[in-house]
């Protein structure tokens, strides 16, 4: 079976599962960069796997970088993967694809194909024309702990998505109507859907596989695929890829040039972009908007506030002046919303940006988190001494012609869904010989 398709970055990965009698509901949990500001959700995760295998033991959660022990948590990941190896936890099959169906409780699943591609086609530096596209600014201080992860790591396992744009659903969607053979059926934890896993490895459907996608790429220089979740992880992998080569310690087919990855069309009608809204923790709210209002004076700046929150929820309702972006708020105490009435920006979320980040860097003791879902973003800001910014969705169909013709949007602009419909981990991939 050929393994590497080149003209179209992808590999045939042979991908590890783990044995017949390890509870699957216990292996796989959510991508480690949700839940951020929410410690409790992967307390609770730890009570539900126990002393199960599983791979909160292969990842190291944002919430927890923090504790100021991530190189001892490090070596237990590496020591872990190691374990899962030689313990027979982990079972590698004959190489090939996964079909992956998540049900979300809507209309249909949202499918995706299980593939790995090649690091050599990506940069995520501003300008960066390859065949995989970064779809968001590359923060580099995010880098490190994901390299450090994956530096000494024997295996990967992935949380990475990846779009395609396909509107004739001619690749993932022919395969789902194909009575292909089951890997995997059952329900994750805390609310996130079932998943189903059925293996392509038959000769002959990879290659038509690969002679679609070929068919997908479009413009000069050419673009086949944008990030959509994971992409400081995907940056990551290529950073320690880049190491390799310069210490002479990698052929060219080496497992750690690729990094596995799962395919979803943008056009699936089961995937929804979601807004990713903004918490300022260690503020003062008052002054921040006074900041604000100032900054943007020479482009139309309107405040307002409201006495409770149906109000507020009332007026967010109407939309805006066709350029205007508006910016909703809440505190603990308060309601509002700032309307920029000619933002010299495209989107919102650059709009805001333009403030924000000045105004963090001047303030060394505030940060922000990128919070999915305004529920949760209500409950964080009960807290004194924080803001929330509600951020508008992008329209996904957008997203393609956006980044040929712009580059790389602001960070955190779009959510590929909310939180609990992330990718969970679950299948794995050496990437050490």
């Amino acid at each position: 079976m050929q393994r590497h398709y080149p003209e179209i970055a992808l590999h045939v990965p042979a991908l590890l599962l783990p044995r017949p009698g390890i509870s699957l509901p216990a292996w796989s949990v959510i991508a480690c960069d949700q839940y951020t500001s929410q410690p409790e959700y992967w307390e609770e995760t730890r009570r539900l796997v126990g002393d199960a295998p599983s791979t909160l033991d292969l990842v190291l959660p944002e919430a927890h970088l923090d504790k100021g022990d991530r190189e001892p948590a490090i070596e237990r990941i590496n020591r872990r993967m190691a374990q899962y190896l030689d313990d027979g936890t982990l079972v590698e099959h004959p190489p090939g694809l996964m079909l992956v169906e998540r049900h979300l409780h809507r209309a249909a699943p949202r499918r995706g194909l299980l593939v790995a591609l090649d690091l050599e086609r990506f940069d995520f530096r501003d300008g960066a024309r390859e065949l995989i596209r970064s779809t968001e600014g590359t923060d580099p201080a995010r880098l490190p702990a994901r390299m450090a992860v994956r530096r000494h790591a024997c295996l990967e396992t992935p949380h990475i998505l990846v779009l395609i744009d396909d509107p004739e659903e001619t690749v993932i969607e022919p395969l789902s109507r194909l009575d292909l053979p089951h890997a995997y059926d059952f329900e994750l934890m805390q609310g996130g859907g079932r998943v189903q896993g059925r293996w392509v490895s038959q000769e002959t459907l990879i290659a038509d596989t690969v002679a679609r996608l070929t068919a997908l790429v479009r413009g000069d220089p050419p673009m086949l695929y944008a990030m959509g979740d994971g992409n400081h992880s995907f940056a990551a992998a290529r950073g320690i890829w880049e190491e390799s080569k310069a210490c002479k310690l990698a052929a060219p087919d080496h497992p750690g040039r690729f990094a596995l990855v799962e395919l979803v069309n943008i056009h699936d009608p089961a995937l929804c972009f979601e807004p990713i809204h903004r918490l300022l923790d260690a503020v003062d709210p008052q002054a921040l908007l006074r900041a604000m209002t100032k900054d943007f004076a020479d482009q139309g700046v309107r405040h307002w506030t409201y006495p409770d929150e149906g109000i507020w929820r009332l007026v967010r309702a109407v939309e805006p002046a066709s350029r205007a972006h508006r910016f909703p708020y809440r505190t603990a105490t308060s309601f509002g919303v700032v309307e920029i009435e000619s933002p010299v920006l495209q989107l919102a979320t650059a709009t805001l940006h333009a403030f924000l980040d000045p105004f963090l860097a001047e303030h060394a003791a505030a940060s922000v988190d990128y919070i999915h879902g305004e529920a949760a973003l209500a409950d964080l800001c009960r807290t004194e001494g924080r803001i929330g910014f509600v951020l508008p969705a992008m329209d996904k169909h957008d997203l393609f012609a956006s980044v040929v013709e712009h580059g790389a949007t602001p960070r955190k602009t779009f959510s590929l869904g909310e939180a609990h419909e992330k990718r969970f981990y679950l299948e794995s991939r050496r990437i050490q010989p």
